[in-house]
């Protein structure tokens, strides 16, 4: 039962990992193990070292996360089974002691940078940004004196873990800010259809072709399925050629997901199922009447009523 996560501690990543450990009531029995990268936490479930890992995936404010689509494309069969939606709240905290008018620098991770950039630049508009690995990052290593900022951009739970005194808190641009992870396990059932469901795939063009993506795209508009998200990436083979990680509003079990997702697999060079799992909203789609279960139902029969004339 140990649930790898991208680290170091304290960071929203293992908020959202123990938000659904606490959802499943497994809080008592797991073991949580911090890992160095998306990478590496998807590299502890296809060694069997952990049962699942928790990754940022899409943020509100700055989009996709480039390394954890990269390294759910790149790794080997896996799965997602959930996803988790956490609100972003940042403070500003010091070593205790600093006063604010010390505050020449400060340390943070790109994203969390660009969603305090108003903030710091009417408060401290002088100081200067420091990327660090993670948000809880520049929390730990201004605590251990083995940074380069006088502050630090972080959750307020890695302010406290780590000793900083919090002189600001919601220092966010956008309060309504929030990040999605995903749960990702080695491949297995898939979870129950619920109505308010998310399929995840990365497809790659056959080519760089006029109307290639369009191609690509119609097989989801035709049968009335939504995208909630879009991220295009390199395939690496030359310039020119990109896949596509792609969010669906619906399950595979629906008949206009399946349907679809054939009809990609058809038009794509590739095509990599990464899961069907529950919404974490639990909003459900508008379907259009001619796009349910029981309409493609209807058709199939009639087809079938078609071709039984051959009997």
């Amino acid at each position: 039962m140990r649930y790898a996560y991208l680290g170091p501690e304290a960071t929203f990543t293992e908020a959202a990992l123990l938000r659904y450990l606490d959802a499943h009531d497994l809080r008592e029995q797991a073991t949580t193990q911090p890992m160095r990268g998306a990478a590496a936490a998807l590299d502890a479930v296809l060694d069997g070292d952990c049962l699942a890992a928790v990754v940022p995936i899409e943020n509100s404010v700055e989009g996709g996360v480039p390394a954890t689509i990269d390294a759910l494309t790149e790794h080997g069969d896996l799965q997602i089974i959930a996803e988790v939606v956490v609100p972003v709240r940042f403070v500003l905290a010091v070593r205790p002691g600093t006063a604010a008018s010390a505050i020449t620098s400060f340390g943070t991770h790109p994203h969390g940078e660009a969603q305090v950039r108003g903030y710091m630049a009417e408060h401290y508009p002088d100081a200067v940004y420091i990327p660090t690995s993670s948000t809880a990052a520049a929390a730990r290593d201004l605590a251990g004196d083995a940074a380069d900022h006088v502050a630090a951009v972080c959750p307020a739970l890695a302010a406290e873990r780590y000793g900083l005194e919090v002189i600001a808190t919601d220092i966010g641009d956008r309060q309504d800010a929030v990040t999605r992870f995903v749960v990702v396990t080695l491949p297995g059932p898939i979870p129950a259809q619920t109505g308010a469901d998310k399929t995840t795939l990365v497809a790659a063009l056959r080519s760089d072709r006029p109307g290639a993506l369009l191609e690509l795209l119609e097989q989801f508009s035709t049968r009335g399925i939504t995208m909630s998200r879009i991220e295009s990436r390199p395939t690496g083979d030359r310039l020119g050629l990109y896949q596509f990680s792609i969010d669906l509003l619906g399950h595979i079990r629906e008949a206009r997901v399946s349907d679809a997702l054939v009809g990609v697999h058809r038009v794509a060079m590739s095509v990599k199922f990464l899961g069907s799992y529950p919404s974490a909203d639990a909003t459900r789609p508008i379907i259009d009447p001619t796009t349910t279960d029981s309409a493609f139902a209807e058709a199939t029969a009639w087809l079938t009523g078609v071709l039984d004339r051959d009997d």
